[in-house]
C-alpha cells in the first residue's frame, strides 16, 4: 500500500535559464527556517519514525556495527624532538584523543560530554611544547583554534575563529605561524590579539614548512590543479613562483637534505617525483628522479637518510616503494601486511631512517606499521586485528562506451546463489576508493548479503586522467560506470534487480540520484546520505560554490545543459521508483540539507509504486561523524532498511 506522504506545495511556473525551461516546484523548501519547511519537515521526521520503528532487523544491526566498531585505533605519530603526538581512540570511546606520549592533551568528551565537539586538526610546535589544535561544535566545521602549552596544559592562546581544517605552518622559534583563516593567509604571533594579513587573496591554501624553518610552501587550488610558491623566510616574505597557471596538481616540499622535492602530475597523469634547488624553484628547473607509472597514481612521498618512500595505487591498492635519493632506482619494495591502503606516511622532521604509515584493508581496522630502512621491514606499531569468514573478490565489466570498470565484492564463503547487495560508490573529485575496514559493509557481510565498491571514473584511481574523464560535461561517464557496474553484479548472478540497493554519501549521494532516476527498474533500495541533488542550484549552498570545477555552473550556457542532462531534482518524473531513504544532518555546512528536502518532496510526489520514500534528519551534527554511537545509530537505520526493501533475512547463526 502507498504510504500517505507529508503534504508540499508544487509552485507553479519556471524560470528561463540560457534558453532552458527549469521547473523548481519545492524551492520553498530550501528555507530551513519557513515554517511551511518546519511542519513539513517536523511530519517527514514523524512519518521515518515510524517506519523505523517497524524494521526488524534494526536492533541486530545496531549491536553489530557496535561491535564491529569496538576497535582500537591510533594514528601516525607526529615526532618533535624525542615527543610523540598521536590520536587515539579506544573501544568504547566517542572520539579519538590526542596524546603525547602516554598523557592525554586533548580529549573532545572532557570539553564537551554532549560528544558534539570535535577535534578537526592539530599540530605541534617544532620543540613539541607548544600545540595548536582546532575544535568545532554541532558539525559545522567552522573551526576555532587554540594553543596549548604542552607541559602545563595551560591554553596560551586563541580562540581564533574562522580556521576551519587551517593548516598550520610553525616558525623554528615556536613563537609565530601561518595559518588560513577564512581562506586567506595570516601570521599569527603567540602573545597578540590581531594576526598579520600576509597574502590578501582567498583560495583554498595550503601550507608545508621545513624542517629547519627556513622554506614556506604556499599552495592554492585552482581550476583543475593548484598554483604554488616559494617563500624563503630567512630573507622576509616574498613568494617566487613554482607553477603558475599550468593544468597539473603540484606538491613541493624542501628537504631534511635541502633539496626541493616535487610530485607532481605536470608532464605525467599519474604524478611523477621531481627535485630542485628552492634557490630556483619553477617547473623549468626541475630534474625527474622517478618517472610516472601510468595508471598507478603517485599516493605517498618521503624523505628519510639516503632513500626514497614512493606510495603508488595501483588497481585500488597501495604500494610502498624504496629509492635511491641520488638516481631514483630502485632498491625494494616494502613488505605491506595485506593486499590493502597505505595512508599517512610520515618521518621525523630531520628525516632519519624510521618512517610510519597507516594501513587498513576490508577486513583490517587501520593500523600502524613503523618501517626501518636499515632493515628494509615494516612492523607492528600499533595495535591490529582483523574479521574472519569474509572473501574478496575482484570482478572486471565494461561501462557503456566500453571503459573497463573493476569492482571489489565482499561475501562470505561459499556463496552461490544471488544474494541482497548493496553497490556503494563516488566517482568525484579524485578521490580514490581502496579497502578499509568498515564496520557498516562487515555487519551486512556476515549477516548473508553482499556488499560491493565500484571504482569509477571521476576518482583517482588511475590518475589525473581517470578523474578528469568524469567531471563537468563528462559526469554523465560517472553515472554510466555505475549502472554497468549494477548490469555486472547481475549478469554474474550476484544479484538480481529485486535484491540489489545502492548506496552513497555527499558526492556519493548525487551518484545514487542519478542512478535511481536513470534506471529506477534497476534496483530495489537506495540510500541516499548528505547528497547534492539539485545541479542547477549547487553552487549557492555550503561549500558549493568551490565544486565548480568539478561540476560546472549554471551560469554557463553549456555547462547549464550537461548539468540539467543528470540533475536528479530536475529528471524526477512519474514512475515507480525504488524504495529510498535521505539521511541529512541539521548542521552540514558542505552539502545543505535542503537538496534532500526537495527531493524527497519530488519523489514522494511523482512515484507510482508502493516502495516508500523517505527521509532522517539529524539534529546537531555535520556533514563528518559526530562520534561513535551516533555514526553506529545512523549505519544500522541504513542497514536495516536496505535489509528490508532487498529481502535480506537474518538467519541463525549470524552473530
Amino acid at each position: 500500500m502507498r504510504l500517505s506522504y507529508p503534504g508540499a506545495e508544487r509552485l507553479p511556473g519556471a524560470e528561463y535559464l540560457h534558453g532552458h525551461r527549469v521547473a523548481d516546484p519545492y524551492r520553498w523548501l530550501e528555507d530551513a527556517t519557513d515554517p511551511r519547511t518546519r511542519a513539513w519537515q517536523a511530519a517527514q521526521d514523524e512519518l521515518w519514525s515510524l517506519q523505523a520503528r517497524d524494521l526488524p532487523s534494526r536492533a541486530h544491526f545496531r549491536t553489530r556495527v557496535a561491535a564491529l566498531s569496538e576497535v582500537e585505533t591510533t594514528s601516525t605519530p607526529a615526532w618533535r624532538g624525542d615527543r610523540q603526538f598521536f590520536t587515539r581512540r579506544r573501544p568504547g570511546q566517542e572520539h579519538p584523543v590526542l596524546y603525547v606520549g602516554d598523557r592525554v592533551l586533548v580529549d573532545p568528551m572532557a570539553l564537551d560530554p554532549s560528544g558534539l565537539t570535535t577535534l578537526d586538526r592539530w599540530q605541534p610546535s617544532p620543540d613539541g611544547r607548544l600545540l595548536a589544535y582546532q575544535i568545532s561544535r554541532g558539525g559545522d566545521e567552522q573551526s576555532f583554534l587554540f594553543v596549548l602549552d604542552v607541559d602545563t596544559g595551560e591554553v596560551v592562546a586563541g580562540p581564533i575563529d574562522r580556521c576551519r581544517y587551517s593548516p598550520v605552518a610553525w616558525l623554528p622559534d615556536g613563537k609565530a605561524f601561518y595559518l588560513v583563516r577564512a581562506r586567506k593567509l595570516y601570521l599569527h604571533r603567540i602573545g597578540t590579539a590581531e594576526d598579520e594579513l600576509v597574502l590578501p587573496g582567498e583560495a583554498s591554501y595550503g601550507l608545508e614548512i621545513s624542517a629547519d624553518g627556513n622554506w614556506l610552501t604556499i599552495s592554492a587550488v585552482v581550476a583543475q590543479g593548484n598554483d604554488v610558491w616559494l617563500v624563503d623566510l630567512s630573507s622576509g616574505f616574498d613568494p617566487v613562483v613554482a607553477q603558475l597557471g599550468v593544468d597539473a596538481r603540484t606538491a613541493l616540499a624542501v628537504g631534511p637534505d635541502g633539496r626541493m622535492y616535487v610530485a607532481t602530475t605536470l608532464g605525467a597523469p599519474s604524478g611523477r617525483v621531481c627535485v630542485g634547488d628552492p634557490r630556483q624553484p619553477g617547473h623549468e628547473h626541475w630534474r625527474e628522479l622517478v618517472a610516472e607509472e601510468p595508471g598507478a597514481p603517485l599516493s605517498q612521498l618521503a624523505v628519510l637518510d639516503g632513500m626514497l618512500l614512493v606510495g603508488r595505487t595501483r588497481h585500488a591498492l597501495s604500494s610502498l616503494t624504496a629509492h635511491d635519493l641520488e638516481t631514483g632506482g630502485l632498491l625494494h619494495e616494502v613488505p605491506l601486511p595485506g593486499a590493502g591502503t597505505i595512508g599517512d606516511l610520515c618521518t621525523r622532521p630531520d628525516g632519519g631512517h624510521e618512517a610510519w604509515f597507516s594501513y587498513t584493508d576490508s577486513v583490517t581496522p587501520p593500523t600502524v606499521h613503523r618501517y626501518d630502512a636499515r632493515t628494509g621491514r615494516a612492523t607492528p606499531w600499533s595495535k591490529a586485528s582483523a574479521v574472519r569468514d569474509v572473501e574478496s573478490h575482484q570482478l572486471a565489466g565494461r561501462s557503456r562506451d566500453g571503459t573497463p570498470i573493476r569492482l571489489v565484492v565482499l561475501a562470505r564463503p561459499g556463496a552461490g546463489e544471488p544474494r541482497p547487495t548493496i553497490l556503494y560508490g563516488y566517482g568525484g573529485f579524485g578521490l580514490s576508493l581502496t579497502p578499509t575496514y568498515s564496520s557498516f559493509a562487515l555487519a551486512w557481510v556476515e549477516a548473508g548479503g553482499v556488499f560491493v565498491t565500484a571504482n569509477l571514473r571521476g576518482g583517482g584511481e588511475q590518475g589525473e586522467e581517470w578523474h578528469r574523464a568524469g567531471v563537468l560535461g563528462a559526469k554523465q561517464n560517472v553515472i554510466d560506470d555505475f549502472l554497468a557496474a549494477a548490469e555486472t553484479l547481475i549478469a554474474d548472478g550476484w544479484t538480481t534487480t529485486d535484491r540489489l540497493g545502492i548506496c552513497g554519501e555527499s558526492n556519493g549521494g548525487l551518484l545514487v540520484g542519478a542512478a535511481l532516476t536513470q534506471r529506477p527498474e534497476l534496483f530495489a533500495a537506495a540510500v541516499c546520505s548528505a547528497p547534492v541533488l539539485d545541479m542547477v542550484r549547487y553552487q549557492l549552498a555550503g561549500l558549493g560554490p568551490s565544486w565548480v570545477q568539478e561540476y560546472g555552473s549554471a551560469d554557463d550556457p553549456a555547462q547549464l545543459a550537461a548539468l540539467l542532462a543528470y540533475s536528479p531534482y530536475h529528471r524526477v518524473v512519474e514512475a515507480d521508483y525504488p524504495a529510498v531513504l535521505f539521511t541529512t544532518f541539521d548542521g552540514d555546512t558542505r552539502v545543505d540539507p535542503l537538496h534532500a528536502r526537495k527531493m524527497c518532496a519530488a519523489l514522494q510526489h511523482a512515484t507510482t509504486g508502493t516502495r516508500p520514500i523517505l527521509l532522517r534528519t539529524e539534529s546537531g551534527v555535520g556533514h563528518l561523524p559526530a562520534g561513535t554511537s551516533r555514526g553506529v545509530a545512523l549505519a544500522a537505520d541504513m542497514l536495516a532498511f536496505l535489509a528490508t526493501h532487498t529481502g535480506l533475512e537474518l538467519r541463525g547463526g549470524v552473530p
